[in-house]
């Protein structure tokens, strides 16, 4: 396990909010977190990559080598970044947004919604 640098975990947090986005880079950024996030759940076509331009390529290379041997999951590293304790609830959220296959149900969904309703977020 290693430490990430600083590099790595700004490229997560730049994919993170690409992931939040609406287009295509946007869709590939998401599909990575959350194959880093449970790839039996959501499973990472590697010729997505395909998609991204070369700065966004890099970012995902970076994260990729920092959760190659991670000191924690990708979940709790932004969990750390934001000062929250919700990525994981987020992460759910954001499967259900782009509709991948593997997401929560829409009971579920609506439970994580109004949880994360009262959380004061960064």
């Amino acid at each position: 396990m290693s430490a990430p640098t600083q590099a790595q975990l700004a490229a997560l947090k730049r994919l993170w909010d690409m992931a939040q986005r609406d287009h295509g880079g946007a869709n590939v950024a998401a599909k990575l977190l959350l194959g880093l996030y449970n790839g039996l759940r959501f499973p990472f076509d590697l010729t997505e990559f395909r998609r991204l331009d070369a700065a966004v390529m890099n970012d995902a290379l970076q994260v990729l080598l920092m959760d190659w041997q991670p000191a924690c999951e990708v979940h709790e590293h932004l969990n750390m970044l934001h000062g929250v304790r919700t990525m994981g609830k987020r992460f759910e959220l954001l499967a259900c947004r782009w509709k991948l296959k593997g997401r929560c149900t829409k009971e579920q969904e609506r439970e994580i919604r109004e949880q994360l309703a009262g959380v004061v977020t960064s």
